[in-house]
């Protein structure tokens, strides 16, 4: 065979060896915007150390690795001992470990703790999302484990700790540990309070056994989990550990892994209970309340998860155009690929900006903030995550044939996409649960329309936005069936709030024109050939400036 066949020319090389943080100037700007000034400077050197790490060639390997080598289920040992041991590829370990180090799992106990944990987690996320279901979990536990002051005492300090520790041993012999999470079961999903597993008291005072099976059992190698189970008082939380005091192990039963669409690096389980020892968090029959708090500030992470795709995919998809010519010219300068270019970095930078502000709620802690987040949160949630599978699809396509290929890194992005809308509460469930914080928590409302507010006056679209808004808030008729309807349009009007008041005058242009003036197809895009289209493009492309 002729050599001359074999000679590559137009191929763009892999996108490597950058500062991940830094490169992005919508999540750069966001910290810069939320953190407190005397805080910056470390902030940035945290998150930059970690940017930069996240684009190498090592971390990339080490996420392609992990995603390709999924988790193995070893039921029993050698000698027919059950253990229920699950084994990861030591790529896991190394990019769990490197995240824990980096703080992922500590947001409640420092200063500007979430937004620098939310903005990590975004960067780091990049690398391999899988890794985030045990970092979130660990994260969320904090504020259900503050409903008992005693538990939160013992475990807090390991759950917040930077140091990352394999194996099961008593959580007193590890300097760090790690939690999942177990609510839903075969016969309920969703539906938790139609849960059967059981929970037994014993003797000793918030002590329980429990009997049952958990359909979906987030991180089962975790340390400890929060699950929830049907004392005789009702639906209560309880802290399962997976190692007891005197180093048995609990019964935990690991039945079998989730053959998963994405999400492959990450163990799901099915687990099943059976005289498993637990302590009650929270009062009996208080399970849902005692464990909302984790559910929030997981789906919080939803919403960063989701983001950190998008920035991947448009990272990608912009990196490639700058080298890929075609007819005569690289792609990026090809009218009609910069709109599609321009269309995918504005919802990047709407997801973005909407998912720090609400880490700036959390480090705020006010009442008024509390209030927002109470609604902001499902919001973000519902339209953040239904929007990144059809956006990493069209980042996708912009590298054409390239993209369909495993080694592009554009399927593993694209598998995971859907993960987070189903996650923590599919669109139904969040799209319900805005409408029950509009009918019972007016605080909340009013929270939320004060911070839209802020930027009333400075975009004609946007004011129409909210007025329109307003009118579909006060029709009642209906209103459950148009629940989506009307989240979407209020998710629409809070990210183009935010981007008025914050972003480059052509990006809050762009999205307020296509997004909220009606200005837009159906397909990513058809934005108006009239706009800034370049300018948007070039402050998405992944370079440090």
């Amino acid at each position: 065979m002729a050599a001359t066949t074999h000679t590559v020319s137009n191929q763009v090389p892999p996108l490597v060896g950058y500062d991940v943080f830094a490169a992005d100037l919508a999540l750069a700007e966001a910290v810069q915007r939320h953190m407190p000034p005397e805080l910056l400077a470390e902030a940035r050197g945290e998150l930059g150390e970690l940017g930069r790490s996240a684009g190498s060639a090592q971390v990339q390997a080490w996420g392609a690795q992990a995603n390709e080598n999924p988790p193995v289920l070893r039921s029993h040992d050698r000698y027919g001992n059950r253990i229920d041991e699950v084994e990861f590829h030591p790529a896991w370990h190394r990019l769990l470990g490197h995240a824990v180090t980096a703080g992922l799992t500590d947001a409640w106990g420092r200063p500007g703790g979430h937004v620098r944990r939310a903005a990590g987690f975004l960067v780091w996320t990049q690398a391999e999302a899988g890794q985030g279901c045990p970092l979130s979990m660990t994260h969320a536990a904090v504020p259900a484990l503050r409903t008992d002051p005693a538990l939160a005492a013992v475990w807090e300090p390991l759950l917040t700790s930077t140091v990352y520790e394999q194996g099961l041993r008593p959580a007193a012999q590890k300097a760090g540990v790690l939690f999942g999470m177990g609510m839903t079961e075969k016969q309920g999903g969703t539906d938790v309070r139609s849960n059967t597993t059981r929970a037994e008291p014993l003797a000793a005072e918030g002590e329980y056994l429990l009997t049952g099976h958990k359909w979906f059992c987030s991180a089962p190698m975790s340390d400890g989990f929060l699950v929830l189970a049907q004392a005789p008082a009702g639906l209560t939380c309880f802290l399962l550990p997976r190692v007891l005091p005197d180093g048995t192990r609990n019964t935990f039963a690991i039945q079998r892994l989730k053959d998963k669409l994405g999400n492959r690096s990450n163990a799901s389980s099915e687990v099943e209970f059976d005289g498993t020892w637990a302590r009650r968090v929270g009062d009996e029959g208080r399970g849902v309340r005692t464990i909302i708090e984790m559910v929030a500030a997981t789906r919080l992470d939803c919403v960063v998860g989701s983001a950190a795709l998008m920035r991947q995919a448009v990272a990608q998809a912009i990196h490639h155009c700058t080298y890929r010519s075609v007819f005569g010219g690289v792609l990026i300068e090809k009218p009609l690929m910069r709109n599609v270019l321009a269309d995918l970095a504005l919802e990047s930078e709407a997801a973005t900006v909407v998912a720090l502000r609400l880490a700036a709620a959390y480090d705020a802690d006010t009442e008024s903030e509390r209030a927002f987040l109470r609604i902001a949160v499902p919001t973000a949630k519902y339209w953040v995550t239904k929007r990144c599978t059809p956006m990493v699809g069209e980042a996708l396509e912009c590298l054409g044939g390239n993209g369909y290929v495993e080694e592009s890194g554009m399927p593993r992005l694209l598998r995971e996409a859907p993960l987070n809308s189903i996650w923590e509460g599919s669109g139904n469930v969040q799209a319900l649960d805005v409408l029950r914080a509009l009918q019972r928590e007016p605080l909340a409302l009013n929270a939320f329309l004060q911070e839209v507010g802020r930027a009333r006056g400075a975009d004609h679209r946007l004011d129409g936005a909210i007025k329109d808004m307003l009118t579909e808030l006060a029709d009642l008729n209906g209103i459950e069936a148009r629940a989506r309807r009307l989240v979407e349009r209020m998710a629409l009007v809070l990210q183009g709030s935010l981007l008025v008041r914050w972003s480059p005058p052509e990006v809050a242009d762009a999205f307020c024109a296509s997004r909220l003036g009606g200005d837009w197809g159906t397909a990513f895009g058809t934005l108006p050939h009239s706009l800034d289209l370049a300018s948007v493009v070039e402050r998405a492309r992944p370079v440090e400036r």
